[in-house]
């Protein structure tokens, strides 16, 4: 299956660090080498960058990891291909327009056929995955529930829940979803996360021969967290999401959360 990495960040951060041990697992220690993808937030813009080849021989990645663009939020995906061809396409993160916002969609696992039984509205695919139609399927539900952003963020979530739910449902569905501002996470399988905050400290990674201290890249104020399939480091105690669960982080913090179902 695919894998997903994800940042929320109180101040514009780079995640150099987490995606160079996210890149190797596309292609050196993981087998996810059809394709990859990232998208970084400024306020309400932001940059994408896609590529159908494995990460670990990707040009384009190794800018990635090198070049410190900052941003709030960013959200990574490398892939391990199962429903749908390996091009340009099918590559995650997936984006789509509402309510004036840019919203940027990652998934990993599978889905059954059943999901074609979920109707379309406004959105349609543009490649042929199952997680680009859940994408499409689960935006097209919130645009009709809402004309306009709730005030509410526990209300939008509890509803976006109870969509991952229905997708769950269908196979395996771990999911990151942002409109800019707000990073949710949804946990079928595996799904963790971190937040590094005053005191830092050392990281070091697993997939790659690479430690920082954060103490020297940070200041007392930052709050970042790091949301990953599996974790990247192997010095630092990460929190794991149960089935069924949905978080989602503001400027490094947990602003909601839908606990797992009974």
């Amino acid at each position: 299956m695919c894998e997903l990495l994800g940042m929320s960040a109180n101040v514009p951060t780079d995640i150099c660090f987490s995606f160079t041990g996210l890149m190797q697992r596309g292609g050196a220690t993981g087998p996810h080498r059809d394709g990859w993808g990232i998208a970084f937030y400024e306020g309400r813009g932001v940059r994408f960058f896609h590529d159908p080849a494995p990460s670990v021989e990707s040009p384009i990645a190794r800018l990635i990891r090198s070049h410190p663009l900052k941003s709030h939020i960013v959200i990574s995906h490398i892939r391990q291909a199962n429903v749908g061809q390996v091009c340009l396409e099918n590559t995650h993160p997936f984006s789509r327009e509402l309510w004036g916002l840019s919203w940027s969609f990652a998934h990993n696992g599978q889905l059954s056929e059943g999901l074609y039984e979920l109707p379309l509205g406004f959105y349609r695919p543009i490649g042929s995955t199952d997680s680009e139609y859940a994408f499409c399927w689960l935006l097209g539900q919130v645009r009709d529930r809402y004309s306009s952003p709730p005030r509410d963020i526990a209300e939008l979530s509890r509803f976006i829940a109870a969509l991952c739910d229905q997708l769950r449902e269908l196979g395996v569905y771990n999911m990151l979803l942002t409109e800019s501002h707000y990073l949710f996470c949804y946990c079928t399988t595996k799904l963790s996360w971190i937040t590094r905050r005053s005191p830092f400290g050392e990281a070091r990674l697993k997939d790659y021969e690479l430690t920082v201290d954060f103490c020297h890249e940070t200041t007392p104020q930052d709050v970042v967290t790091v949301i990953a399939t599996d974790p990247l480091t192997d010095n630092e105690t990460w929190q794991p999401l149960k089935t069924g669960e949905l978080i989602v982080f503001e400027n490094g913090l947990e602003v909601a959360r839908r606990p797992a179902p009974a």
